[in-house]
């Protein structure tokens, strides 16, 4: 379903492609070699996202005002978030054969976020194009194969599903910020597109 208000954003409540077993496994394969380095990983996932998409710090207070790559890297709390962006992952990853334990995991993230972080949804999307970048370039001899590129781009999906689902299910109202509206737009679509 889209909703188009004026020259606003679009939205898209989306459902996720169905992983095989043998795309679940791919899934879990992977992850294993990055989630053994996962706090280097989950840095360099935040220090990508706050360069590239600046307006995604102003949900953080603790390093909203950080502009240097490098001070940010050594930063405490950016560490933290950066394992607590890992971990979640994580847990879908470890439960990604039962599907009623996903649900559950990715909806109180997105819960957490709509109600008591207020952070606009299209944030994920974006977070995750950025993960897959990272891991693609981090991994890359894991991350070549059309097989595993297809599974990361369904996980990619499963869990932005999951989490705009859960926004939705609380009433979440979209109120763009206009002087951000042009770089949501790119980099929701760069986002998108990631093979």
């Amino acid at each position: 379903m889209e909703k188009v208000q004026g020259e606003m954003e679009i939205e898209r409540w989306e459902r996720s492609e169905e992983m095989s077993d043998a795309e679940k496994k791919v899934i879990q394969e992977t992850w294993s070699r990055v989630y053994a380095n996962c706090e280097d990983v989950g840095v360099s996932v935040l220090i990508r996202f706050f360069v590239n998409f600046p307006s995604a710090k102003q949900y953080f207070s603790q390093f909203k005002h950080m502009e240097d790559p490098l001070e940010m890297e050594r930063s405490p709390q950016l560490r933290k978030h950066g394992m607590r962006v890992m971990g979640a992952i994580n847990s879908v990853v470890e439960n990604i054969y039962d599907s009623e334990k996903v649900s559950s995991v990715l909806a109180l993230v997105g819960k957490a976020h709509a109600v008591k972080h207020k952070v606009e949804p299209f944030y994920f999307k974006i977070l995750m194009g950025v993960i897959l970048e990272v891991l693609a370039e981090d991994y890359a001899n894991e991350f070549t194969s059309p097989e595993v590129q297809r599974a990361w781009a369904k996980m990619k999906s499963l869990i932005c599903t999951h989490v705009t689902a859960a926004y939705k299910e609380v009433g979440w109202v979209q109120y763009p910020n206009s002087t951000i509206q042009s770089q949501i737009k790119a980099a929701v679509l760069s986002a998108l597109t990631w093979k």
